[in-house]
């Protein structure tokens, strides 16, 4: 693949235009209220997502700013389809699953930023510890159809598409901030401009709690993030021939967080569910994120449009946290330890502090790695009519690499009347030194052919991916390649998919599509990639006044991959190992309604939002890891919740809104089985309210308020990485929006 100078599609422009009439959100057509220049999007708008030959969802800006969370989790709940268990209460680190896809770190989907992969290392580390800010986003896109083959590698459960702020086309600024709970703080600052062949805009997010869980000494358990972005764009005159525009975005990010994998025995959760040992007094998450990108879209003629992209992210992160304990020479690991207390009383004792330790007893573990996520990709748009037929095809092309960097040690520590003291400083790299790396060459082509009611989008991938692994090993910090061992794999694959809609009428239309499902495998040499055949039935209607979709879908896989993440209880070695055939079926379910459809004054918007997901395994089989157990035909996956339910209520008048959110977290297992779910297999279900509202004092000035969490239900969200984890309690915040 050497020299291969290729580009590649990131979505195609639109221009969105400005404020929403009620007769429009009637019409589906939900946009922003201000014109944008362009935007890099997958389709857009709402109406576009439900005009799809396939399952897709756009959550708009007005459905963002409804809460104003900083919470992924608690955005992408809104969607069927979206299975998630929480780690931290905050969204810092999302695992997210998409029609039953694997959601640890949300490695199984395709994560991107404005059409480019965000994700660290999306092919040799896929393990989403960066994620981006959802308060700086204007939209939010999740596609889960035939047609997500346009977004590789991952084609199984799907795509999101995080949309950033784009540039106004006028003057225009905004200054919101808010303070609540826990010492809970956002500050977010908008500027920016557009003349007629120039535009730029200008943002400033900082976030920061001092956190709800409970450590000696009163000592933070929060988080403090800032982010930054620019962009800049230039564009031909009108009176060019080919109409032009070039943009450049710049992007940093930072974040400390003093979280922990140290979770609680489910004794102690009963009994103090925010509290943390005093063995997680050191562990903390230092990350930093770059991003450049530079885009450039052509339009050749009224019928061929051509964006190509050029970026590059850069990621860095230590996460500074326990990972083993050490009794008489013996070492265990503290998700062994949490997991089974009784058998591991003496490690218990000094996790929690109520006993002295030896020096090095506890093991705490730099868990240092430096990303790059870098390459070139372009989408040809190439659209005609004939009579009463109307053609589009997309041809996309990218070429990619990135790596993973692990750099890492292990320092000893004693405990002494509850407070940590170093007693051995571990060299650098002694306890994990390689690089991981991939060179990935894609290419697409759908073609959408529409004829009267009916539109069919047949398309084809193909991958060709070459991983490796150099290993240094722990006696070789400087990396002379003395001890050098490497590794590697290749694999290439096609990957096709077919898209029909047809319209009944002008309210009612049904789809239905079938693709292959794919994700890359591990650097192990001859390791099979995870593959699938997805099917998809689905029906979008309108029935006085009453919108909504109901889909089927059914994902057939022939070879399922785990991943030994220590997130979920693994070594962390990130290798990963076939488990077979999994089937994997479930049902989704959207329906809106507006209460005072035919009011003028008033809207009052009813939603409701369901999912069935039945994910089991068709062989049996053992993992070495034993992140899953010994596992038997017709057990079902863990971390997949098989109900789950969303609903929400809003008044909205053009003086106040008011917003009332309740979902069910549905109860999900955390090793493979059939067995009733409970706190020794499991995490029970949960159903938890939120409330937002906001009043307009004048056109440009708005106090705000939210509630987190109303009923303050006190529930376990994982069990993962080592123990119980609480989610977020009862929280109250108060802010103020200007724009000028």
């Amino acid at each position: 693949m050497k020299y291969r100078i290729l580009l590649l599609a990131i979505m195609s422009v639109g221009i969105i235009n400005a404020q929403q009439t009620k007769t429009e959100s009637n019409d589906s057509i939900q946009e922003l209220d201000q014109v944008f220049i362009s935007t890099k999007v997958i389709f857009g708008s709402k109406y576009e997502a439900e005009n799809r030959s396939g399952s897709s969802y756009y959550l708009s800006p007005k459905e963002l700013e409804k809460f104003g969370y900083t919470d992924i989790n608690r955005v992408l709940r809104t969607v069927p389809g979206v299975s998630i268990y929480e780690e931290d209460g905050f969204g810092l680190r999302p695992n997210i699953s998409l029609r039953g896809t694997s959601p640890e770190r949300s490695a199984k989907i395709s994560v991107m930023e404005d059409g480019v992969l965000i994700a660290p290392a999306p092919y040799s580390a896929p393990a989403a510890y960066y994620f981006p800010s959802i308060a700086r986003m204007q939209a939010v896109e999740i596609l889960k159809g035939s047609s997500q083959i346009q977004y590789g590698p991952f084609t199984t459960g799907g795509a999101i598409n995080l949309v950033s702020n784009q540039i106004p086309n006028a003057f225009k600024g905004s200054l919101k901030s808010s303070y609540g709970s826990f010492n809970t703080h956002q500050t977010h600052v908008r500027i920016g401009d557009s003349k007629s062949q120039f535009g730029y805009s200008l943002e400033y997010l900082k976030n920061n709690s001092k956190g709800f869980k409970d450590l000696l000494n009163n000592r933070n358990t929060g988080f403090d993030k800032n982010d930054v972005v620019a962009k800049f764009k230039i564009k031909s005159k009108e009176t060019a021939k080919y109409n032009q525009a070039l943009t450049f975005k710049f992007q940093y990010s930072d974040e400390v967080s003093n979280e922990t994998y140290l979770g609680l025995t489910e004794s102690d959760f009963n009994e103090s569910p925010f509290a943390r040992y005093a063995a997680s007094q050191k562990d903390k998450m230092t990350n930093k994120h770059q991003q450049f990108l530079l885009t450039h879209e052509i339009n050749v003629s009224n019928f061929l449009k051509i964006t190509t992209s050029g970026y590059y992210n850069g990621f860095s992160r230590n996460w500074y946290k326990l990972n083993d304990v050490v009794v008489d020479g013996d070492k265990v690991k503290i998700a062994s330890i949490v997991n089974n207390p009784t058998a591991y009383n003496p490690y218990m004792d000094i996790i929690r502090g109520t006993s002295n330790s030896a020096a090095d007893a506890l093991l705490v573990k730099a868990n240092n790695r430096a990303y790059i996520s870098k390459g070139i990709q372009t989408k040809l748009d190439f659209h005609w009519n004939g009579e009463q037929v109307f053609h589009d095809l997309e041809i996309g092309l990218r070429y990619h690499y990135d790596e993973e960097d692990r750099f890492q040690w292990k320092d000893g520590y004693n405990i002494i009347n509850q407070q940590m003291n170093l007693t051995t400083a571990a060299a650098r790299g002694s306890d994990a030194n390689r690089i991981s790396s991939a060179k990935a060459f894609a290419a697409s082509i759908l073609y959408k052919l529409k004829y009267k009611n009916l539109t069919v989008t047949p398309g084809i991938r193909y991958e060709d991916i070459k991983l490796q692994r150099e290993n240094f090993g722990s006696d070789d910090p400087n990396r002379s390649g003395n001890d050098l061992s490497t590794r590697d794999n290749n694999v290439a694959i096609f990957i096709p998919g077919i898209g029909i809609n047809y319209k009944l009428n002008n309210l009612t239309s049904i789809f239905a599509g079938i693709h292959k499902g794919f994700s890359p495998p591990g650097n192990q040499s001859g390791q099979k990639a995870e593959e699938s055949i997805n099917y998809e039935l689905g029906t979008r209607f309108n029935y006085r006044g009453i919108r909504g979709e109901a889909v089927a879908f059914y994902n057939d896989y022939s070879n399922l991959l785990g991943s030994d993440l220590a997130a979920s209880g693994g070594t962390g070695s990130l290798d990963q190992f076939n488990a077979g055939e999994v089937s994997v079926k479930g049902l989704e379910l959207l329906l809106n309604y507006d209460l005072m459809e035919k009011n003028s004054n008033f809207s009052m918007p009813l939603t409701f939002g369901y999912t069935l997901t039945d994910a089991t395994f068709q062989n049996n089989f053992g993992s070495d890891e034993d992140l899953w157990g010994e596992v038997e035909s017709g057990d079902e996956l863990p971390y997949i919740a098989k109900h789950q339910f969303n609903t929400s209520i809003s008044l909205e008048h053009n003086k106040f809104e008011l917003h009332l959110n309740g979902r069910q977290n549905g109860a999900f297992r955390t090793s493979a089985g059939t067995e009733s779910i409970n706190r020794n297999n499991g995490i029970t279900s949960n159903f938890i309210v939120d409330f937002s509202g906001k009043y307009h004092i004048k056109n440009n000035l708005s106090i705000t308020g939210m509630a987190i969490n109303v009923f303050d239900n006190t529930y376990a969200v994982s069990k993962v990485p080592a123990g119980f984890r609480p989610g977020h309690p009862f929280g109250i915040y108060a802010g103020i929006e200007f724009q000028f």
